[in-house]
């Protein structure tokens, strides 16, 4: 059980590409915003939370098993086969398992396929809509009838379209396209996630429901092993024939950093923490302030330096992203 990249140095972006884009279909920014639209348009309250988690967790194992088991018969039916690292798109796997593991083995993957589709689009498409409209100021729920919320509705049927439309493209790279969207969701993820995590510390805006420090660690570490591969990533795109050694000293002083910021960030917190602890004892009935109740978030200097360096860095990092894959298009 050694780990290895394939294809060696100079393939190492597009391994990256692959890697990043795992974490950005499974771990993608619009999840993030997806949650808590999805739970207030149910009109539920505080004291439904832990069923809200259980139903998380639920599908949280549905779908990393379902993943799993996708990303383990595809490999099985290609396994030595010409086809084999040959990747086209989600239909070509379907056909290609109905030739090297049967005709029903195909159906199954293409029925499951549908199905992840219908779902994918709904739930992207929803997720925009309802960000959207809470941009704007649109009235933006399913609790309301179309009439109701006409805006809402025709943003989120225009996504649907817009969509269709892309994927009924002739000759389109569908492969290639998706790809590079999960892509940029990797890329893009740690941004979205420190603006998650400043809004989960702010006692004016959830009260009882602040961040434990546990769930700050946590998130903190996700975030440090995001930028870390999109840093690797830039880097093999920026140095084609970088080398394994060079990549592992790029981890360490990664690795370096993040211990160094968490340390700091811990000791800073320590010297300021408020007297009062958090009374979580009225979870179940708080309600959070109206937004015009609610003051200006007031940043210090240091957070609005670690924001701006965050911010540059990350649109420096999706520029090189879409440069890689105009360039993996056209090696195709």
């Amino acid at each position: 059980m050694v780990p290895g990249l394939p294809g060696g140095s100079g393939q190492l972006a597009t391994v990256m590409l692959l890697i990043i884009g795992i974490v950005g279909t499974t771990v993608a920014p619009w999840q993030l915003f997806f949650q808590q639209s999805y739970v207030i348009d149910k009109r539920i309250t505080p004291r439904f939370m832990r069923y809200e988690k259980v139903d998380l967790w639920i599908g949280i194992v549905i779908v990393v098993l379902g993943a799993a088991a996708l990303m383990g018969a595809t490999a099985a039916a290609f396994a030595g086969t010409r086809a084999a690292g040959n990747f086209t798109d989600a239909a070509g796997l379907a056909h290609g398992i109905a030739a090297q593991a049967g005709r029903w083995a195909g159906v199954v993957f293409a029925v499951a396929l549908l199905d992840a589709s219908i779902i994918g689009a709904s739930a992207v498409s929803l997720s925009s809509a309802y960000a959207i409209g809470d941009t704007l100021g649109l009235k933006h729920s399913l609790h309301r009838g179309i009439k109701q919320a006409k805006g809402f509705y025709a943003i989120y049927t225009a996504l649907i379209a817009g969509a269709a439309a892309i994927v009924g493209i002739p000759g389109a790279p569908l492969g290639l396209m998706i790809e590079g969207v999960q892509v940029l969701a990797g890329v893009l993820l740690p941004s979205a996630t420190v603006f998650l995590l400043l809004l989960c510390n702010d006692r004016a805006v959830l009260g009882p429901w602040v961040n434990r420090r546990g769930t700050n660690l946590f998130t903190s570490a996700v975030v440090a092993v995001l930028v870390t591969l999109s840093v690797v990533l830039t880097a093999s795109v920026l140095f084609p024939h970088i080398t394994g050694r060079q990549i592992l000293d790029i981890l360490a002083a990664c690795g370096l950093v993040s211990v160094a910021a968490s340390a700091f960030a811990l000791a800073r917190a320590r010297r300021s923490r408020s007297s009062v602890e958090v009374d979580r004892r009225d979870r179940a009935t708080w309600r959070m302030p109206p937004l015009n109740m609610l003051s200006t978030p007031i940043l210090s200097t240091g957070r609005k330096i670690g924001l701006a360096a965050l911010r540059s860095y990350l649109a420096i990092a999706m520029i090189l992203v879409i440069v890689k894959i105009v360039q993996v298009a056209i090696g195709h």
